[in-house]
């Protein structure tokens, strides 16, 4: 009988064949060694097949699909067969660090949060430069921050595998199918954390599906972002988006005030993100009074965020 693994690393595989067999070894390499590998190769029409039966660890569990079913599909199913307590993620061109699970386990046994992501340093392939991620690593700067963009990078992700049994990826959210889950997973009220720590090499490439599909996801995006908003009981009509000065006066504050009652402890820079969205960009000789505006109600908001 095949002993259960701790964590389930779940790597979606579409076509993949330049950066796979690399994302593959980074794992076989990890420090932390209970886990299991699941691959679903979704109808690959390139190498990606046959570079995945290259290796025989045994750890490893294969898929092969013959037709193209979908990133969500995949997830879902990858999801649905994972044996682990927690789940782990990477992408198949993605590169994780050699102690990313440890890391990650040691945080979870602890009891610090219910799911995390962590810093992690970007690759552009075409031009070959590197990048830290700026990311926040407290529950309320993540919980407030969904409000504007995803602030957790799916692929270093790691959490409770009862979690991502009892909320499926939602089919129609293709794209931007982790940025609806973790507003999903928010609103029921679980913990997120991002470890000040680098997990994984995120590669940035040009046949990256969320370069791809940037339009579409952008839609997708506008759409969960008040479905969110509206969840936390905020008027979607406060939604951060650009506006003119007299309008912003009356929505951008009052937004964070009600951010900081229902998130404590959102911090001062999370704030300032929040309400740069409200703000135009490139305002010239007017940019140091834009810049005061939006230091002055973030800084209220987080005093205030305080009591």
């Amino acid at each position: 009988m095949f002993s259960v693994p701790m964590i389930s690393v779940l790597m979606p595989a579409y076509n993949a064949e330049k950066f796979i067999g690399a994302a593959i070894t980074s794992v076989l390499n990890q420090t932390f060694k209970d886990f299991e590998l699941c691959i679903l190769n979704d109808g690959s029409t390139d190498r990606t097949a046959e570079i995945i039966d290259q290796f025989n660890d045994p750890r490893i569990i294969k898929i092969h699909q013959s037709q193209n079913s979908g990133l969500v599909s995949v997830r879902n199913t990858l999801i649905a067969l994972a044996r682990g307590k927690y789940i782990a993620y990477l992408d198949n061109d993605d590169v994780a660090f050699p102690d990313r699970l440890a890391k990650q386990y040691a945080f979870l046994e602890a009891d610090k949060a219910d799911i995390c992501s962590g810093d992690y340093e970007t690759f552009n392939e075409e031009t070959g430069e590197k990048k830290l991620s700026k990311v926040r690593y407290s529950d309320a700067d993540i919980k407030a921050l969904i409000t504007v963009y995803c602030p957790l990078c799916n692929p270093a992700v790691m959490g409770r595998a009862e979690i991502f049994k009892k909320f499926p990826y939602i089919v129609g959210n293709d794209h931007a199918e982790d940025y609806s889950l973790w507003q999903e997973i928010a609103l029921a009220g679980y913990r997120f954390a991002n470890l000040r720590d680098k997990l994984i090499i995120y590669r940035i490439h040009p046949k990256q599906i969320s370069r791809l599909a940037l339009e579409s996801a952008s839609l997708i995006f506008d759409r969960c972002r008040t479905s969110y908003i509206s969840g936390l009981g905020i008027s979607p009509d406060l939604t951060p988006k650009k506006m003119y000065f007299y309008e912003r006066l009356q929505k951008a504050p009052q937004f964070l005030l009600e951010i900081s009652r229902r998130f404590r402890g959102v911090s001062f820079s999370a704030n300032c993100q929040i309400y740069s969205r409200f703000q135009h960009r490139r305002n010239g000789i007017l940019t140091p009074f834009t810049r005061f505006e939006r230091f002055l109600f973030s800084g209220i908001a987080t005093l205030l965020g305080k009591f």
